[in-house]
């Protein structure tokens, strides 16, 4: 398992980027996600806010976004929430080439499902657990975390719905579901670590 590529999905407030980051400490390996979108930006000229933006405006204003172009990008040929993704998953696909790494978010496990060294993580919790780490991890009263929970996780959803055709959340996805209600983060990593260790070398081969 020493050449697994991680992917780590979550719903929001369930804990799942303190997990990316500890994993990645845990494993010695890298850890990306704003990374992601700076390689993407830099890769195409195109904004960096603009990717940050991608996943939270799924379903919403193309001309929004198109109005945040910079002087330099082309769009013609492809709808510009494609070319975002496009990019985007040519940057996931460059970085897991590199060796073993934690992806958060942005369809990682779609983008690298053809990866047999891919390791798809889910972390998901109750709505009143993830309003409550909202409130707590990011200072934010009650009826706020409400609303972004509901909002944010119906982004991702659209998001990830839209680019992959797929459902956001299916376990059939995943290789590990984590029900964050009753754990920490660095007990999701000890379980997440003790998959690993368990789970037969013979598996985990790069795709030719």
């Amino acid at each position: 398992m020493k050449n697994a590529i991680i992917t780590i999905s979550r719903q929001y407030g369930s804990g799942g980027r303190k997990i990316a980051e500890l994993l990645s400490k845990k494993l010695e390996i890298p850890y990306y996600d704003n990374e992601l979108i700076s390689l993407a930006a830099e890769k195409s000229g195109i904004k960096d806010d603009i990717f940050k933006d991608a996943e939270l405006q799924a379903g919403n204003n193309f001309l929004y976004l198109l109005s945040r172009l910079g002087p330099e990008t082309q769009v013609y040929g492809m709808p510009f929430n494609e070319k975002i993704f496009s990019v985007q998953s040519q940057v996931i696909k460059d970085v897991a080439s590199k060796g073993p790494c934690v992806i958060l978010g942005r369809c990682a496990d779609y983008i690298l499902k053809d990866y047999q060294n891919c390791v798809n993580i889910f972390t998901y919790a109750s709505f009143q657990t993830r309003v409550s780490r909202a409130i707590t991890e990011y200072n934010l009263n009650h009826d706020v975390a409400e609303k972004q929970v509901r909002r944010v996780d119906k982004a991702r959803e659209s998001y990830y719905n839209y680019h992959t055709g797929g459902k956001w959340g299916n376990s059939k996805n995943y290789d590990l579901m984590l029900n964050m209600n009753f754990i920490d983060a660095d007990s999701a990593v000890k379980l997440i670590v003790s998959y690993l260790d368990l789970r037969k070398d013979d598996e985990m081969r790069k795709p030719y």
